[in-house]
């Protein structure tokens, strides 16, 4: 789906902030990805950034440590209604988890051509055969969001692409 003005307007606030997280995981060493759930009527339930190295913890992708802290908030493991914000499209993992999660939707900031789970190499939240489809919007700030990943990488791997 692409990303309309209401959309836009509606979402912008917790990008702003899955960003700010983003920023603040990359200046301590773990990839730049930042992650916010939001109820139904648009309230930040949980939040979270990649905490990978610091917990040693191959699992501790944003998306997993977010839907991780909303289920505990909620006392429940379905977050019906609920919305992800984060700045890059989850892997497969992290989509699973939010299909398994029962989201209404998924909303990113940039694509993951690599490894991405949401459209762009495979696509698990909209996949017709299971259960559960998860509504994806994608392209909130995503200038931004590559940018912060460049510009990690470009550090950590000098003349490599990310």
């Amino acid at each position: 789906m692409s990303l309309s003005g209401l959309l836009r307007e509606r979402y912008d606030a917790a990008m702003c902030r899955a960003l700010e997280l983003a920023r603040h995981a990359g200046a301590s060493g773990e990839v730049p990805v930042g992650a916010v759930v939001l109820s139904g009527e648009g309230t930040v339930i949980a939040e979270a950034a990649n905490a990978r190295e610091a917990e040693h913890d191959p699992t501790a992708h944003a998306e997993i440590r977010a839907l991780r802290a909303a289920g505990a908030a909620l006392g429940q493991s379905h977050l019906d209604g609920c919305t992800l914000v984060v700045t890059l499209e989850p892997c497969t993992m992290c989509a699973g988890a939010a299909q398994l999660a029962r989201l209404e939707r998924v909303v990113l900031g940039a694509w993951e051509p690599k490894t991405g789970a949401c459209g762009s190499v495979r696509d698990v939240l909209r996949d017709p055969r299971t259960n559960h489809q998860v509504e994806v919007v994608a392209g909130l700030r995503e200038q931004e969001a590559q940018a912060l990943l460049r510009e990690f990488f470009a550090i950590r791997r000098p003349g490599q692409s990310e």
